[in-house]
């Protein structure tokens, strides 16, 4: 019998477990990638398909068309179960065995509980999920000659991390256009960005987060740090900021404060906090040796830091997966553990602007947004080739649609 590989997820950590499965395997194996959608997407872009820079057309990269499905097989289906005593999972299709299973089922944003929440704020939690924002934010603009409700133009982003900073910029950067469109007086529209954090971007040194803060508000973008959000409303938020309760108003509220695991994951049989499994040194789940764990769903550590889940992690981890089945297959151990080698960090602001830490270094301006784009085609590259980078690509001076 063939050992069976099973992966369930095509983010960013299962679709490169697949690839590298995919180019370095060569002993016979039953290799199969599950995902409820049949295209992958890349989630650091998805403030720009919100704003509508990045069309639905080149953001989607399906599966069918960059897997060698003679060696990996590729099933759409959602996963709703864990059977690991029987070493099957349990889909919308039926059931599922392997020999050894790979859990990258991605990521969901926290609410942590607050009022409000799952009612009226929109979430960058998918591809659909910013599309179906997108058009919200366009409608509002349209019509707003004819409702004149200006709190239907005051768009509030809560969360200062990556994607509310890149929301909020690359919103900002298309104001102008939009109020010209629309024949809307500029200083109608309204975006605010409230953080808890006492400033944005901690991840970056004090002057970077002051230098991207100058960028954002350079865009008229109000920024307000150390407000805790209280409540979510129809009508706005409401936000605890310097012991005062304030009512931030606005008719369109984006949550981007945090993400948790996987709901499927969460209620099943593994042990897990928040739907997220910590796995060992050899991102395996510390229960079931055949279970590995990569990208949102897994919490790394080493030695006393615990990685933040990003892109980057999810792909490092993917690829040493792989890289440990070969091995396994191959009846050798794998001796070396997982290792997270951090190259650095790019934050957009707008589409020729940002701010970032490249190997230790500080780096702002196009050479940041040049950056950006590179690591976003680095990405496709390793899945896709030349051809996907030409099709799919980030480029300074061609548009995104």
């Amino acid at each position: 019998m063939k050992p069976k590989i099973l992966i369930v997820g095509g983010g960013y950590g299962g679709l490169r477990t697949a690839i590298t499965l995919q180019e370095q395997l060569k002993v016979d194996a039953d290799v199969t990638l599950i995902s409820k959608h049949d295209y992958h997407y890349q989630t650091t872009l998805l403030h720009k398909v919100a704003i509508g820079t990045l069309s639905a057309r080149k953001a989607r990269v399906y599966f069918r068309k960059i897997l060698n499905l003679q060696k990996v097989h590729f099933i759409k289906d959602k996963i709703l179960s864990f059977e690991p005593e029987s070493k099957r999972v349990i889909g919308n299709g039926g059931a599922y065995e392997y020999d050894y299973l790979v859990i990258a089922l991605g990521f969901k944003p926290d609410d942590f509980g607050i009022k409000g929440v799952e009612e009226y704020a929109h979430k960058l939690s998918s591809l659909n999920a910013a599309l179906k924002f997108d058009k919200l934010i366009e409608y509002r603009f349209k019509e707003y000659c004819h409702t004149k409700n200006a709190d239907d133009l005051s768009i509030i982003v809560c969360g200062t991390g990556f994607t509310g900073i890149e929301f909020a910029a690359e919103l900002g950067s298309r104001l102008d256009d939009l109020c010209l469109i629309g024949g809307i007086p500029r200083d109608v529209p309204k975006v605010t960005c409230i953080g808890r954090s006492d400033r944005i971007l901690p991840m970056f040194s004090k002057k970077g987060s002051a230098l991207a803060q100058k960028k954002l508000e350079a865009f008229g973008v109000e920024v307000i740090c150390g407000g805790d959000v209280q409540e979510c409303r129809s009508d706005g938020v409401i936000i605890k900021h310097n012991g005062e309760l304030k009512h931030i108003k606005g008719n369109t509220i984006l949550w981007s404060a945090g993400v948790k695991g996987n709901d499927s994951l969460e209620n099943s049989c593994l042990e897990t906090t928040k739907g997220r499994i910590k796995v060992d040194a050899y991102l395996r789940c510390p229960q079931y040796e055949n279970i590995y764990v990569v990208g949102d769903c897994a919490i790394s550590t080493s030695r006393d830091a615990i990685h933040a889940p990003t892109a980057q992690l999810a792909a490092q981890m993917g690829d040493y997966v792989g890289k440990s089945l070969i091995k396994i297959l191959n009846n050798k151990a794998q001796k070396k553990v997982f290792t997270f080698k951090h190259r650095g960090t790019v934050c957009s602001i707008g589409h020729t602007d940002g701010v970032g830490i490249i190997y230790k270094r500080s780096i702002s301006g196009e050479v940041a947004a040049f950056l950006k784009n590179f690591i976003e085609n680095k990405w496709l590259f390793g899945i896709g080739g030349a051809e996907l980078v030409f099709k799919k690509g980030q480029f300074r001076y061609r548009t995104s649609n």
